[in-house]
Formats: structure tokens, C-alpha cells, sequence
């Protein structure tokens, strides 16, 4: 692009003192000062500042696209949206921090990034005067107070109240990991997730606490972590009055007082009130074992019973039995043994021939002689 000599630039705003060769281009640029939008669309009255603008949101009525990517073929109505496409591609990052020469894709990224610096927060919410960075921010923050929750999944119904999140969610349904790390090709369903991932090959530790040294891989996880130190426990049940540490805690916590199960499993419709109890639950459905023992490569579903049988091969026996001082690698084993001196146990029956068992699992095992199924009941016993 041609460029030309300040002095030639004669036409300068009264405003910000920029300034421009051509008068025109300085009227165009008193728009940015006024908010004069004299371009409307004909459709939906929406308005704009420049031309160039309203033309390429016509094209989202006439549904014409036709800027195309030359590395991937999708196409896009606005010429900027292809450039910001391409950048993605290119990983090009011609936007740089003033401050700390953090480079980034996008000036928007850019701007709300200064903010950190700056403290600048400029969106405000209209309701109760929380300020915010960026405007998105504030879009997601409005929804607390609306309970709005615009996004819905096709499979389960299901509602988000960002499309990110409903995105997020339906590689639950679909089983898909898109984002995979380059050192040990693990997969992840969530960005973040990798992201946390690969500090465990680089050692890299960001955050470090200023009371105990310890590092941590983000700042959400140092900021749960320093109220270990400062004993503040800012969120507590109305229900029973119990406090805890984050509002994650409290909101699992409150499902014991109103039984709620909001996750559900888009297979057999059973529902958990935690989403780690689903995620263990679908590996049943799926039959994947992630947890994987480094001495015999036996899998496990769940990483507790890996942590169990990992024990056969130390030959540790960390539960001792307070009558005779015997051994086990469980505390179900320890559990069960000490029934030998206590005479009391618990036993479960069953509801097809009454018959009586000391452990669940033996009762599992019988109850696939009936064809009825694997009801049962249970009761404490003593001799």
C-alpha cells in the first residue's frame, strides 16, 4: 500500500487529532466520534457506519459467501472473517503488547488483553454495577441474572447458556478429542485440558504459591488453593450451613439436601448428581479403561481400582485388623475380616429365594441363576 508524507496529510480531526489527505476520508473517520450509521439494510434495519460495512451484511440474507479459504475451502460472506480464517492457519500473530510483548491473533485479543494491565474494566453490568474486561464478559455474566440458557443439545435437551459450553458438551455423545498432545498423542475433548496436560512433560509450573512454594498449573487452581492457607471458606449451603472453599463444592454439596441428578447418561437415561460419576458411568456403555498399570499394562476403568491393584504388585498391606493385627491391601477386605471377631455383618438377601449372602458381590453372582434380575435387600445380621 502506497504511503505518503505527513505533511501532506492536511485534513486533521478535532477530536483525536488524526489525520487524513483527503476530506472524505476524514468525514468517514467523524463517524467513529459521532455514531452516525447512514447505511441501512432494506431487510432488517439494521444500520452502519460505512458502505463497505452494509454490503457484507447483506450477504447473511442472501446467504452468498464469497470469500473462500484457498487452504481449507470454507467460505465466508465478509472478506475480514477470511482473513481472521487464515490466520489460524498461518498462526500469524501481527498484533504485540505494548507492555509485555505477548503477541496475539486478534486485535479485539489484543485490547482486552491491555485491560490486564491497565485494570481498565468499561462493561458494566446494567443490574448490579459488576464491571468487566471484555464485552463478552459481561454478555455471560448478564445470564446469571436471566437464567437464560439459549443453547440446547439435540441429543439429551440439555441447555448452555454459551454455544462453547453446548460444543463442549456434545463431544460427550459424539466420543471426539479433538485436541491431541504432540509428546504422548493423548486426547482431550476440551483445549484447556491439553493445555494443562502438557505442563506434566514440561515440568513448567506458572503459579507458585507465595506462603508454601507450591506450583500450580493455572491461576484458578493458586487462587482454590491459597484459601488452604487463609482458612476462608466463602461459600456456604443454605441448607445446613457448611462451608466450603469454592462454589463448585457448594453447588455439588447442595445436591445431598435436594437430590437432584442433573447429569444424565444419553444411553440408558440413568442420572448422577456429579459429572465425574457420569463420566465413569459411560465407560461401562463405552467399555474404555484409561487407567492403565505400568508393570503388567492392565486397564482399569475407574483409577481407584488401578491404585487397588497396583498393591499386588508392591505387596503393601496398608489396613490392619485392630483384634489380631492381620493385614490387607483393602479397607473392604479389613472390613469383612473383622465380621470374624465382631460377629456382627451385614447381610445382603435375595429377593428371588431369600437366601442370604455376606458380601454384595457374591449376591451379584447368585442372583444371575434367576432370570428375574438382581434385586435384592439388605439387612445387619449378629450370631
Amino acid at each position: 500500500m502506497q504511503s505518503y508524507p505527513k505533511e501532506n496529510h492536511k485534513h486533521s480531526c478535532a477530536i483525536c487529532h488524526k489525520r487524513f489527505k483527503y476530506e472524505y476520508e476524514l468525514n468517514r473517520h467523524n463517524r467513529v466520534h459521532t455514531q452516525e450509521k447512514p447505511f441501512s439494510c432494506h431487510v432488517c434495519q439494521k444500520s452502519f457506519s460505512w458502505k463497505s460495512n452494509l454490503h457484507s451484511h447483506i450477504n447473511i440474507h442472501t446467504g452468498e459467501k464469497p470469500f473462500s479459504c484457498d487452504i481449507c475451502q470454507k467460505v465466508f460472506s465478509e472478506k475480514s472473517t477470511l482473513k481472521r480464517q487464515k490466520r489460524i492457519h498461518t498462526e500469524e500473530r501481527n498484533y504485540s503488547c505494548s507492555i509485555c510483548q505477548k503477541l496475539f491473533r486478534w486485535k479485539e485479543t489484543l485490547d482486552k488483553h491491555t485491560r490486564t494491565h491497565s485494570g481498565e474494566k468499561p462493561f458494566s453490568c446494567d443490574i448490579c454495577q459488576a464491571s468487566f474486561s471484555g464485552k463478552a464478559d459481561l454478555k455471560r455474566h448478564i445470564m446469571i441474572h436471566t437464567e437464560e440458557h439459549p443453547y440446547s443439545c439435540p441429543v439429551c435437551q440439555k441447555t448452555f447458556k454459551q454455544e462453547s459450553y453446548l460444543k463442549k458438551h456434545n463431544r460427550i455423545h459424539t466420543g471426539e478429542k479433538p485436541f491431541s498432545c504432540d509428546i504422548c498423542q493423548k486426547a482431550f475433548t476440551a483445549k484447556g485440558s491439553l493445555r494443562k496436560h502438557k505442563l506434566i512433560h514440561t515440568g513448567e509450573c506458572l503459579f507458585a504459591c507465595p506462603v508454601c512454594q507450591k506450583s500450580l498449573q493455572s491461576k484458578g487452581d493458586l487462587n482454590r488453593h491459597l484459601k488452604i492457607h487463609t482458612g476462608e471458606k466463602p461459600f456456604s449451603c443454605d441448607f445446613c450451613h457448611k462451608a466450603f472453599l469454592c462454589k463448585s463444592a457448594l453447588r455439588s454439596h447442595k445436591r445431598i439436601h435436594t437430590n437432584e441428578c442433573p447429569f444424565s447418561c444419553y444411553i440408558c437415561q440413568k442420572t448422577f448428581k456429579r459429572k465425574e460419576s457420569l463420566q465413569e458411568h459411560l465407560r461401562i456403555h463405552t467399555g474404555e479403561k484409561p487407567f492403565s498399570c505400568d508393570i503388567c499394562h492392565k486397564s482399569f476403568s475407574l483409577k481407584n481400582n488401578l491404585s487397588r491393584h497396583k498393591l499386588i504388585h508392591t505387596g503393601e498391606l496398608s489396613f490392619s485388623c485392630i483384634f489380631c493385627d492381620k493385614s490387607f491391601s483393602s479397607k473392604a477386605n479389613m472390613e469383612r475380616h473383622k465380621t470374624i471377631h465382631t460377629g456382627e455383618y451385614t447381610l445382603y438377601f435375595c429377593h428371588t429365594c431369600q437366601k442370604g449372602f455376606r458380601s454384595k458381590s457374591n449376591l451379584i453372582r447368585h442372583t444371575k441363576t434367576h432370570k428375574s434380575g438382581t434385586h435384592f435387600q439388605q439387612e445387619r445380621a449378629s450370631h
